[in-house]
């Protein structure tokens, strides 16, 4: 960006350092700054500071638990100026074979050329992942504080998902999944699970478990070829009116509902 040399401000301190024992006065940690303009979580926008692409007031800023002042303070990101957005939350019901990513050189198809820019206009980010294959509930916001806390293990968000395999699930592995199995990564066990409609090659399964790829890992550890994978219930969301490839925007009570951690 060019800079105009006939504009001249008054220099002021780059960067307020936290104090435990003052008020914050208006003050907010530089990562929930970056999360709540919608451009990425807390926990990337730490590694975006500390590998300094994040300038406050002209000033590269590294040091973590920084804090900045919303309405005087410039931040900005890759040169870009960061300023703060609506929050937004929107609930879709994902197609197959869409990426579930911001952006992907090497996808045809992403989320996000399903949301209209012209409803949605903030930069809205995918909370988790599903990935390519996997269709149904998935959750969208530029709320960096949120999505960190429906991420995290100590959560325990419940998500509920509708597997179909390639032949009937047998009664001895149906246990082991609900004792639980060892994978690569670590042990792992279902909350629950059920046959569907009492075919045995249809399951419901309900887990908390955020690891990649877990539900497929789990029934392919055990000779078992996932043959369809819905996601039908993420921390209290269903996809209930909804089409496939559908959003809409989460009504009030369902965004506090979230926020208050009432839901699992």
């Amino acid at each position: 960006m060019q800079k105009n040399k006939n504009h001249i401000t008054a220099p002021r301190p780059a960067v307020k350092k936290i104090n435990k024992n003052t008020n914050s006065d208006g003050l907010v940690r530089l990562n929930k700054f970056i999360a709540n303009s919608g451009i990425c979580s807390r926990r990337d926008a730490d590694t975006f500071i500390s590998t300094g692409l994040v300038k406050v007031n002209g000033k590269i800023v590294t040091e973590l638990g920084t804090r900045v002042d919303p309405a005087k303070d410039e931040i900005r990101f890759n040169g870009e100026r960061i300023r703060g957005e609506k929050k937004v939350y929107v609930l879709m019901n994902k197609p197959k074979d869409y990426v579930t990513s911001m952006s992907d050189p090497h996808a045809e198809k992403t989320v996000m050329d399903l949301i209209s820019k012209d409803k949605c206009p903030e930069r809205i980010y995918p909370v988790g992942r599903l990935d390519k294959a996997t269709t149904g509930v998935l959750l969208f916001t530029n709320d960096g504080a949120l999505a960190d806390s429906l991420i995290h293990p100590s959560r325990q968000v419940k998500k509920i998902y509708h597997v179909f395999l390639d032949k009937n699930l047998q009664k001895a592995d149906f246990d082991a999944i609900l004792n639980g199995i060892t994978l690569e990564d670590g042990p792992i066990a279902a909350d629950t699970l059920s046959y569907v409609d009492g075919d045995k090659a249809q399951i419901g399964l309900e887990i908390h478990s955020g690891r990649n790829r877990i539900v497929r890992r789990i029934f392919e550890h055990l000779g078992y070829r996932v043959k369809k994978l819905d996601r039908v219930y993420f921390a209290g969301l269903t996809k209930k009116n909804l089409r496939r490839g559908g959003w809409r925007f989460l009504t009030e009570s369902e965004v506090n509902l979230l926020k208050m951690g009432a839901v699992r």
